[in-house]
């Protein structure tokens, strides 16, 4: 593991708390198989008031390129409308009139209002994450994301982070990785 879960008191594997957990994160890493199962993925607590990713990381010392923000977008196909996730580090800026709408195939793309979101996904707004979200979603995730040995995450509820390796999202159902999906905020 990398330098940075040692920034937070205590460290647990995320199973071990699922209180920290949305139902559907819980449920997703519990069925996770593989080479990068359950066990890799971990969880801090932290305070609700701080869950967006700029106010924890001041407050926990943790790094905009270190930690990731999924977004829900709503793209316009026809006269039809769908959902996908979107994730990006927190450094970085998603594209999503240009490359998500594009990946999406999509004629029109913006951000989904927040109460489609917290009602589509089953977690609490400011906690968003790729895992346990509706399997027939496309979640897009920005290449620089899975270079990050262990990357900040949402766990779905606005207290507590998931701390998870950046190559383990690549492998959440319906994830592509997708190079040029975000750029970096200009300085």
């Amino acid at each position: 593991m990398t330098e940075l879960p040692e920034r937070f008191e205590t460290v647990y594997k995320a199973l071990d708390r699922t209180d920290l957990l949305a139902a559907p994160v819980a449920a997703a890493l519990a069925g996770r198989p593989g080479p990068t199962a359950s066990d890799s993925f971990f969880v801090v607590d932290s305070d609700p008031a701080v869950a967006d990713t700029a106010a924890f990381c001041e407050r926990y010392g943790a790094r905009m390129e270190e930690s990731a923000n999924c977004v829900v977008v709503r793209a316009k196909k026809g006269a039809d409308y769908h959902l996908a996730a979107c994730m990006t580090l927190a450094h970085r800026r998603l594209d999503v009139n240009g490359a998500v709408r594009r990946h999406l195939g999509a004629r029109k793309a913006s951000f989904a209002p927040m109460d489609v979101t917290v009602e589509e996904t089953g977690m609490e707004y400011g906690g968003i994450t790729p895992l346990g979200l509706p399997s027939s979603w496309p979640v897009l995730i920005d290449a620089a994301v899975v270079e990050v040995p262990y990357v900040l995450l949402g766990s779905g509820r606005r207290r507590g982070k998931l701390l998870a390796p950046g190559k383990a999202l690549a492998e959440t159902p319906g994830a592509r990785v997708v190079e040029g999906l975000a750029q970096d905020l200009a300085p």
